[in-house]
Parts: structure tokens; sequence; C-alpha cells
């Protein structure tokens, strides 16, 4: 960094550290779902961002601090595009429609996120287990599917007993292994799922697989 661009920086530090730690905590999450936990460098995420290892390590401590903040980063994302959603406002059908839509959308267009779920899994978790901010991100996605699931039984839309986790592991499930296993499925059965009629038709399969799965067992489908 030149001497001008560094002064630039620290100007920005002082103005809008908010915005300098957004920065840092996007560029982590690519080089960290790039090259692992073990290979990701603070060098490497510093010189693509507008700001300094020095800079790095103060606001998150050190290479575990960053990985945390930019894991938790990542499942904030797709949690706030949930919140935007307006769930409870919908009927429980339409409204579970419209979440399991956009999980298959979000994790398609964020490859990173599930590159970085893919990490921590490697690593048993332990970062993921460790983190409160996430537990409670999480607590907050279960709890919109259970009120659409208490909503759809009160109306008899959805069958009785209904379990919001499994629910949310179904949902999670189809729309990861979209993008996790998108190189192998592509090499054994070609690329025709992955084309945008493809994609179209595939979301609209596990929408249909979804809806049909909640709905009371004597319920013909329409």
């Amino acid at each position: 960094m030149t001497s001008e661009a560094a002064e630039g920086a620290r100007r920005r530090w002082k103005q809008n550290p908010e915005a300098v730690q957004e920065d840092i905590l996007r560029v982590a999450v690519a080089v960290f779902s790039e090259s692992g936990l073990s290979g990701a460098r603070i060098d490497e995420i510093a010189a693509r961002t507008q700001t300094s290892k020095r800079m790095i390590y103060y606001y998150f401590g050190d290479k575990m601090g960053l990985y945390m903040r930019a894991l938790e980063a990542a499942y904030a994302k797709v949690r706030a595009g949930e919140d935007q959603l307006d769930l409870g406002t919908l009927p429980p059908d339409e409204a579970l429609a419209r979440l399991v839509a956009f999980t298959f959308d979000h994790h398609r267009s964020n490859p990173d996120f599930i590159r970085m779920v893919m990490i921590e899994n490697i690593h048993n978790a332990e970062t993921l287990a460790a983190s409160e901010v996430i537990r409670n991100m999480n607590v907050s996605a279960i709890e919109k599917l259970r009120d659409i699931c208490r909503r759809g039984e009160a109306e008899g839309l959805f069958r009785q007993g209904l379990d919001p986790v499994a629910l949310h592991w179904q949902i999670s499930a189809l729309s990861f292994f979209n993008v996790s296993n998108r190189p192998t499925f592509s090499a054994l059965f070609g690329e025709g799922f992955f084309s945008e009629e493809g994609q179209k038709a595939l979301r609209r399969q596990i929408v249909d697989s979804l809806l049909a799965e909640v709905r009371p067992r004597d319920t013909p489908r329409p």
C-alpha cells in the first residue's frame, strides 16, 4: 500500500469503521471459502481490502476471530434475506413456498456461503458451536417455520405434528446439494440441471415436493 493510499485508508477507518469492517468481512468470506480455514492468509485478505493487516488484527483479534466473524456474516446474510420475505403476512402455504424458493435462490447465488458451511463441517462445526450469534440467528429461522406450521395446521392446510426443525433440514438439504455437489453431479450427468431453465424447473419441483410433504396425508394434490 502506498503512503497516499495508506493515508486515505486511515481517514476511512476514522470516518466509517463499520464500512471498513464490512469490507474486511466481505473479502474474508471470499478468501476463506476459496482457500479453507488453514489455507487462508491474513496477508491476502489485507491485500484485497482497502485496509491493512494491523487494522484487521485491531478489529478481529486474530485469524480465528476473523473466521468466526466471517462465518457469522455469511449466516447473517441469509437470515436477513428471510426477514425481508414478510412471511407472517402470507397464507401459510404461500409463506412456505416463498421461503423454499428464497432458500434455493440464495444458496445458488451465494456459493461462498455453501463453501463456508462445508469448511465448518470439515472442522466439526467447532467455530459455529462456539458462536452465540449464529445460534440466536438460527433460533429465529426455526421460529418463522414454527409459525408457518402452526398457522397451516390451524387452517387445515398442513398435517398435524410437523417438526419445524425437520422441515428446515429438508429445505436446507435440497437447496444445499444443488450448489455443493454441482461439480460431481455435472461430471456424471451433464450441465442440464444447471442451465437457467433447468434451475427454474428444479426449484419448482422442490417447492412442490415440500408443499406435498406438509399437506394432510389424505389431501389430493391439485
